[in-house]
């Protein structure tokens, strides 16, 4: 028996003489520190951690688009990633006011990816793809904004004319846009 109390005794010491450990990473911290280890980004977008690089749980995406009508600007993208990452899809916001039919006036994103198509082999690197592609095709057939999807549909010249007024810092009907060029 004292042997054993000597034993738990010198693992108390040791304990109270240890360094302490840095916190313990989840899973999904483990796995979204592999995806952003891997990314590899169109030249046209860039990744930044506001908070610094101890928390990549949240992390901004720039996209600055090289073809198409939203050619020239630049939109920010905030993610929120849970601890149940990957199985649980990202939250990603569009912190950049803009007139297109996929991104409502709130930042909200319809992305397939990022609702009923997302699965744990998605990675970050594919929903920077999905958000770089919203933005050179445009898709009227799965809006979030009905009025700017109307327009991509009916009037593809008044779209990209509507475009180029929100991106330049104007009105487009009640709406005002920041300027994002």
């Amino acid at each position: 028996m004292i042997n054993l109390f000597k034993q738990k005794e010198k693992l108390r010491d040791h304990a109270a003489n240890a360094k302490p450990v840095g916190k313990k990473q989840s899973a999904g911290e483990l796995r979204l520190h592999k995806d952003i280890s891997e990314l590899n980004l169109p030249k046209t977008c860039s990744i930044s951690f506001p908070n610094g690089k101890d928390e990549l749980m949240n992390f901004e995406v720039s996209i600055r688009p090289d073809d198409g009508y939203y050619l020239g600007g630049t939109f920010i993208f905030t993610f929120q990633i849970s601890p149940m990452y990957p199985h649980e899809a990202p939250k990603v916001k569009c912190k950049t006011k803009v007139y297109h039919p996929n991104i409502d006036l709130d930042g909200n994103v319809c992305l397939n990816i990022l609702r009923e198509d997302w699965k744990p082999v998605l990675n970050i690197n594919t929903i920077i793809y999905g958000l770089y592609h919203l933005f050179t095709e445009p898709n009227h057939e799965d809006p979030l904004n009905h009025d700017a999807a109307a327009v991509l549909r009916d009037n593809p010249r008044m779209f990209e004319s509507n475009v180029r007024r929100a991106m330049a810092g104007g009105y487009v009907g009640q709406t005002f846009f920041p300027r994002c060029t």
